[in-house]
């Protein structure tokens, strides 16, 4: 198994895709980055902690690849848009690549550059690649939001279209 701690805004968001991938075996939200020890949701609101709101997403290479799993969230937020995401701002929402070894950040780093290349965003990509340090999981609320609240106005017209723009793009990658 293999581990990346990602931020693409809010963690709900993040979640909710990340558990659709095939060969993702466990997506938890939390928090990493930051100079607080175990700091609470509402420290993290605060944009005091340090802390990006991140999902620690654990997978099996045998079945995707990082550069697969870092494709995915590269197309499910902004990632030009320093600190915020859509409607949320603040550092906690900011855009960022916590990698576990060099390996992962060579794969990261990689990526961004091809995208940079492309121009595929129309604007530079502000995208953070940090070496992992802590991660503190969020709140049990927090977890399998999506699922439980998906009549929730939030769920509907912010999570629901990254959600379906996920299970068009990446087909292949959605579990049946």
């Amino acid at each position: 198994m293999e581990r990346i701690t990602l931020g693409a805004g809010c963690f709900w968001c993040t979640e909710a895709v990340f558990q659709r991938i095939k060969g993702v075996k466990s997506v938890t939200p939390g928090y990493s980055g930051g100079h607080v020890e175990n700091p609470t949701y509402e420290d993290i609101t605060t944009g005091t902690t340090g802390h990006a709101e991140v999902c620690q997403i654990e997978f099996d290479e045998s079945v995707i690849s990082l550069e697969e799993i870092l494709e995915v969230f590269f197309e499910v937020h902004d990632p030009t848009t320093p600190n915020r995401q859509g409607n949320d701002i603040g550092p906690q929402y900011r855009s960022v690549i916590f990698y576990h070894n060099e390996s992962q950040k060579a794969i990261a780093e990689d990526l961004k550059k091809r995208l940079e290349l492309s121009k595929k965003y129309g604007a530079p990509i502000v995208t953070e690649i940090t070496p992992f340090s802590k991660f503190y999981p969020a709140e049990e609320y927090h977890h399998d939001y999506y699922r439980r609240n998906t009549g929730q106005p939030y769920c509907r017209f912010v999570i629901d279209p990254k959600v379906k723009k996920v299970e068009t793009t990446f087909k292949r990658l959605i579990r049946l």
